[in-house]
């Protein structure tokens, strides 16, 4: 008896840490939705948004460029080069082109685009308004009647939902010319025959669904990295710099962890 009565007691801690964790993630989920529902809303309520708009596309966007590009076209050599030897031993190399642009253009480019700019824009952005938070600067936002939401969170979002699938598009055709100096200048393959099989593969429902992924991973970046800074003085491992420090590599890594979630959702959608 006393060993069952153990083990009964054992499970139900077991049962009721379980239980706390997932409240825990129903709270934080309900709040994060409600947070971006709430910088969504206030995306049209007030016409200085779009000039700060305009300066978190320049942040986002255009000083992310770069690294989009570089890896964009890195990727697409690799492939090139994965590609031809994996199909030269079904004698099929001509589907070169096929194979580089439909794993760009579906799942590659939308994906790595993302991750990319969650930990070149992203970390930024908690980081922001992490200090902001423990420097009391939301709370002097406030005492002037200025709505952080609207002041912080809107623009970027804005400029994530822009950004995000513009880059996407960068990032597939730099990547495709990648294949193409692989594969064509390289590896000898036909030109016409690479640029020929793009054009009969790709559709524009692939460019249709890779787009939307893009719109929804800016959306669910932006969204956990502006939450997690904006809300750094609640957490319970850490105060001051080192909740700061927390709150960023927090937002990265559930960010990164919620594109590939939701690219699987998106994928069993858009298949």
């Amino acid at each position: 008896m006393p060993n069952a009565e153990k083990t009964e007691t054992g499970m139900r801690a077991i049962l009721a840490a379980a239980s706390r964790w997932g409240l825990d993630c129903l709270r934080c989920v309900g709040e994060t939705t409600l947070f971006m529902l709430a910088g969504l809303k206030r995306i049209f309520s007030d016409i200085r948004i779009f000039r700060r708009t305009i300066q978190q596309l320049y942040v986002i966007g255009y000083k992310s460029l770069f690294v989009i590009l570089l890896i964009g076209i890195f990727c697409g050599m690799v492939l090139g080069l994965q590609g031809y030897y994996t199909l030269v031993k079904f004698g099929s190399v001509g589907m070169l082109g096929s194979a580089v642009s439909l794993s760009l253009v579906r799942e590659l480019g939308p994906v790595l685009t993302a991750i990319m700019l969650t930990g070149r824009a992203g970390s930024s952005m908690a980081a922001e308004i992490g200090v902001m938070r423990i420097s009391d600067q939301i709370d002097a936002l406030e005492v002037m009647d200025i709505n952080p939401l609207a002041y912080l969170v809107s623009p970027r979002l804005l400029a994530s939902m822009i950004s995000f699938p513009l880059l996407t598009g960068l990032f597939d055709v730099i990547g495709i010319f990648g294949g193409y100096l692989t594969g064509v200048l390289m590896l000898d393959i036909n030109e016409g025959a690479y640029f020929y099989r793009i054009a009969n593969s790709v559709t524009m429902s692939d460019l249709t669904g890779g787009f939307v992924k893009a719109f929804v991973f800016g959306l669910l970046v932006t969204t956990i990295c502006c939450h997690q800074g904006y809300n750094t003085h609640r957490r319970r491992d850490s105060v001051g710099p080192e909740a700061v420090g927390n709150a960023t590599t927090s937002a990265v890594v559930i960010s990164c962890v919620l594109i590939l979630a939701a690219d699987y959702v998106l994928t069993s959608f858009l298949l």
